[in-house]
C-alpha cells in the first residue's frame, strides 16, 4: 500500500474528508471532523500515524517493532505505523480500528447523521 492506496482507502470510508491543517507537509483524514489518520508527504519514509484503543496501542507496540507511540501525539491514543514495513491486512485492520474507534466516540447525532451517508 503506497500513499496513493493508502489515501483511496481512506476516502472510501463513510463521512471522510482529508485536510491539511497542519500545513502542506501534513495529509490528514477525519470522519465528521475528528481525525483517524495521518501522515507527512515530505518524509522520505511512509509512516502513519492511526488512533488505537490504548490497551491494544501497548500490544502492538510490543508485538511489532514498527509499531511505536504516536509521534507528535497523544502516546496514550495514537500510534505511528512504519507502513513500508506492515502488511497489507495489517494496514488495513489498523485503520479500519482507528476509523472505527473515532466513529465510536462520536456523539449519537453525529453517528446517526455518518449513519444516513450514502456510501
Amino acid at each position: 500500500m503506497n500513499i496513493e492506496v493508502f489515501r483511496e482507502y481512506c476516502l472510501l470510508k463513510k463521512g471522510v474528508t482529508e485536510e491539511t491543517p497542519f500545513g502542506p507537509d501534513t495529509l490528514v483524514f477525519k470522519v465528521m471532523g475528528k481525525m483517524f489518520a495521518l501522515t507527512g508527504l515530505d518524509s522520505e519514509h511512509f509512516n502513519v500515524n492511526l488512533k488505537c484503543d490504548p490497551e491494544k496501542a501497548i500490544q502492538l507496540r510490543e508485538e511489532f517493532s514498527y509499531v511505536i507511540p504516536g509521534y507528535h501525539m497523544n502516546k496514550k491514543y495514537w500510534n505511528t505505523v512504519d507502513f513500508e514495513r506492515a502488511n497489507l491486512q495489517q494496514k488495513k485492520d489498523w485503520i479500519d480500528h482507528s476509523y472505527n474507534l473515532v466513529v465510536s466516540g462520536l456523539p449519537k447525532k453525529q453517528q446517526e447523521s455518518l449513519n444516513q451517508l450514502s456510501e
